[in-house]
């Protein structure tokens, strides 16, 4: 084999000088002059080269009379003009300088051809096209010679494969030695059912013994992660990973980002033909490249489509072509008591808002009871104690913005009154609840500084989270608007006149592009900044199972 391949790169090696010195005499295949002859000119001296277009043409027009010399054009292209210019012996200095002056590049033809330019090319077209001949009757053999001993190609190539990949492996192992023979001992995780598997498979193999150990973070420190969601949800993993892979002790928060993630895109960008076009278009990108933010689209352009239906919006067209289930976000108007008229999507988004605080309070209370953490899980402002104050408040404001009876001032004092010294005296409460002493590391005094200015901070968060999801309604409201502007633009005024369609087209897909990225970026700062903070920490590694090194390999 190794014979072959030498003889294929030598017939390489000959077939890529015979191309240089082809493509050293192609431009010069015109001229009908015999090489060898006129580099032997004893009163003539000849050089060969090329001229930019422009300077050809002022030496031909302003040049030539004046010079003791002939200029033979070979061929040109939209740059050079090539060919050669024969001088008299004795003024060849003045010559070359003159051509020098209009930036003539001299090209090194060699001296030991013999024939004219055309011949000595189709010559070695001639050669090259040999060497092709020799070069694939070569390949066949080649081709004949490993098929011939594929068997025991293919048997050395998966004995190598497995003695590197047991190489690896014994890297990473702890060797004892003793006078019989040496052991070697892998520590490492596994799933639950890996675990049980592996125990199957090796049971009748008394030289390995396997050890489960169950308390694995004092021995091996804090257990990887691995995601496991079901198919559909696959895709916004992506947003866990660029976020933080959540701990062994922290619940995977992916199919709450995906319920929610699509569905609040989808009130944002509430369109049915638009919605369309990103759950085709996103579809169609998964399918065929496997793009995990292709598929979010797709899915959110379902919701994008759902709430379309309920906005009555189609390409921009509000409640003439479909009727809205529910509302039309520029129009629905609705009167609350102190505040006034207001947009209705607006007041449902801080109501969902609100929901969606109180969920992720719960997940942090789930969340700090599987790390063990009392403190954060009864008196943090994301624990029982911000849920009993948030929920109160959130069900005072209810009441009163749908003309209820509110709860009384001792009611108010309890629910609300109580957890805030909670917060306030979280630190020394969660010292008790575990059973130690309650001290101030930094004095009473600072305690009490840190502490309201903590409070303040908390108060501050709890109302700027809830504000934050009037964007929501206003991405909703926006969203109407910029295409009533299409319309507009388009030709149409209040669902009448003669449609530009080229207008209108080319506004959709300007709104569909823009507005997308940007709803999508603020639905993403939404998931993290307003519900991640409460409760998930990302503090996880993810799981690299060895067998995939060895899977890469094979």
């Amino acid at each position: 084999y190794l014979d072959l391949k030498s003889k294929e790169e030598k017939l390489k090696k000959q077939k890529e000088e015979l191309l240089e010195k082809y493509h050293e005499l192609e431009p010069f295949q015109p001229l009908e002059l015999n090489l060898k002859e006129v580099f032997q000119y004893r009163y003539m001296k000849v050089r060969f080269g090329r001229i930019a277009v422009d300077y050809y043409q002022k030496l031909e027009k302003y040049l030539f009379d004046d010079l003791n010399a002939i200029f033979l054009e070979g061929t040109r292209d939209e740059n050079y003009v090539y060919g050669c210019y024969f001088s008299a012996h004795k003024e060849t200095g003045k010559i070359d300088s003159a051509f020098r002056s209009l930036h003539f590049e001299k090209m090194d033809v060699p001296e030991d051809y013999e024939g004219m330019p055309a011949e000595i090319c189709r010559s070695l077209k001639r050669r090259m096209e040999l060497l092709d001949q020799q070069s694939e009757d070569l390949q066949k053999q080649i081709g004949e010679f490993l098929s011939g001993h594929a068997a025991k190609l293919l048997g050395a190539r998966y004995l190598l494969e497995e003695m590197s990949n047991n190489f690896d492996v014994r890297k990473m192992a702890a060797r004892l030695e003793n006078e019989q023979e040496d052991y070697y001992i892998l520590c490492g995780w596994m799933s639950e059912d890996d675990v049980k598997a592996f125990i199957e498979e090796t049971k009748d193999d008394d030289r390995i013994t396997i050890v489960e150990e169950e308390g694995r973070e004092k021995f091996f420190g804090e257990p990887p992660t691995k995601l496991k969601n079901p198919k559909f949800f696959k895709p916004f993993e992506m947003f866990i990973r660029m976020y933080g892979l959540p701990s062994h002790n922290e619940m995977d928060p992916t199919i709450f980002v995906a319920l929610t993630y699509t569905f609040i895109f989808g009130a944002m960008f509430g369109d049915v033909g638009q919605g369309l076009c990103l759950f085709i278009g996103g579809g169609i990108l998964y399918k065929t490249k496997k793009m995990n933010l292709a598929g979010i689209i797709s899915i959110a352009g379902i919701f994008s489509t759902f709430f379309g239906f309920m906005f009555g919006s189609f390409f921009g067209f509000e409640g003439t072509i479909i009727k809205p289930l529910w509302l039309s976000p520029m129009h629905a108007m609705i009167n609350l008591p102190f505040v006034g008229q207001l947009n209705t999507v607006f007041i449902v988004a801080v109501a969902f808002g609100m929901g969606l605080i109180l969920l992720a309070m719960i997940f942090q209370i789930i969340n700090a009871k599987k790390r063990g953490d009392k403190e954060n899980m009864l008196f943090g402002p994301n624990g029982v104690a911000g849920l009993v104050f948030y929920g109160f408040l959130v069900l005072t404001i209810v009441l009163y913005m749908t003309g209820h009876k509110t709860p009384g001032n001792i009611m108010l004092a309890i629910f609300l009154g109580i957890p805030v010294i909670l917060f306030f005296l979280k630190e020394p409460l969660g010292q008790l609840v575990e059973g130690k002493k309650p001290k101030t590391e930094s004095g009473v005094g600072m305690f009490f500084v840190q502490g309201f200015f903590e409070l303040f901070e908390t108060m501050l968060s709890f109302f700027s989270n809830t504000i934050s999801f009037v964007r929501i309604g206003a991405f909703a409201v926006s969203h109407a608007a910029m295409m009533e502007v299409v319309l507009m633009l388009g030709g149409i005024t209040d669902g009448a006149g003669t449609p530009n369609w080229i207008v209108i087209v080319l506004g959709n897909i300007i709104v569909c592009a823009l507005e997308g990225l940007v709803v999508g970026i603020q639905v993403l700062r939404l998931e993290y900044y307003e519900m991640f903070s409460r409760f998930y920490q990302g503090s996880g590694r993810e799981f690299h199972p060895f067998n995939n090194h060895a899977n890469k390999l094979n």
